[in-house]
């Protein structure tokens, strides 16, 4: 089985834009298609709460055409075009979708950041873990989300082995950003939220990359796109990550960056699993 897991920063943008960022996004995809996945995960779709539009669907189809696809957005109460997460299979796939409410704080379960493909022999799930915000205003609700988000994969393992994919927004070792020293601090690197991350594996779970590659540094999934150098320099984080079921660990064959080229931001991340 072969995964890919994308942090898009605007589905719509990617599909409907012609900025050079969106040309640069739409390469990526054409990319994506040629390594031939099973399923894509992406994140940070910004759809409207009815999804995406006919022109997308259109868009979607002509260039996923061995794929059918579930998403889920952003709703009311929460804010409108924000977050979502979608996710792309082959029509070969019989999955049962699911759109999980983990009591979440606040608004988060409103903001369309967990969906989920139950398979025969395993669970694939697609997550947008919730950013801690400026000045860390969301640290507290986060570390609530954490809890629960780490409470639902146990509960999916307890039926069937789990692999949990997406955009965890956190890196959590000093090896897995740039500059650790001057971000002890911010968002993503606190100490509550490498604690979070840490917590979660010890409770059953693999961090794929980790397993397959050990302490090798430099690795980074995201670089800030209004630092021009950012990608240049390799000054990145990783913060994307597949997470498996203890169990899985044996079964990983591959789990690697895609280069996305001078596009900044995520990148695509991969992994590939005997199962």
């Amino acid at each position: 089985m072969k995964l890919i897991s994308w942090n898009i920063d605007s589905l719509n943008a990617a599909l409907t834009s012609d900025s050079n960022r969106a040309l640069m996004s739409r390469a990526v995809l054409r990319d994506l298609v040629e390594l031939k996945p099973d399923v894509i995960a992406i994140q940070e779709t910004k759809l409207s709460t009815k999804g995406p539009t006919k022109k997308h669907l259109e868009i979607l189809k002509e260039q996923f055409p061995e794929y059918q696809l579930a998403w889920r957005s952003s709703c009311e109460p929460a804010r409108k075009g924000y977050a979502g997460v979608m996710f792309l299979y082959k029509k070969s796939i019989d999955a049962q979708v699911t759109y999980p409410e983990i009591g979440g704080p606040a608004l988060m379960d409103c903001e369309g950041r967990i969906l989920t493909l139950e398979l025969e022999d395993l669970f694939l799930t697609n997550v947008y873990t919730p950013n801690a915000g400026s000045e860390l205003k969301r640290l507290a609700d986060r570390q609530i989300w954490d809890q629960k988000y780490a409470d639902y994969l146990v509960e999916l393992d307890q039926q069937k082995p789990v692999i949990a994919m997406g955009d965890f927004n956190v890196a959590h070792e000093e090896i897995d950003l740039a500059n650790p020293a001057s971000n002890h601090f911010s968002a993503g690197f606190t100490d509550e939220e490498r604690q979070g991350f840490s917590r979660l594996l010890e409770r059953g779970f693999t961090d794929s990359f980790r397993h397959l590659h050990g302490p090798v540094e430099g690795q980074y999934t995201w670089w800030a796109q209004r630092v021009k150098t950012s990608k240049i320099n390799n000054s990145g984080w990783r913060i994307d990550y597949f997470v498996v079921s203890n169990r899985l660990r044996d079964q990983i064959k591959n789990s690697a960056m895609i280069d996305s080229g001078a596009r900044q931001d995520h990148t695509p991340i991969l992994l590939e699993m005997t199962i």
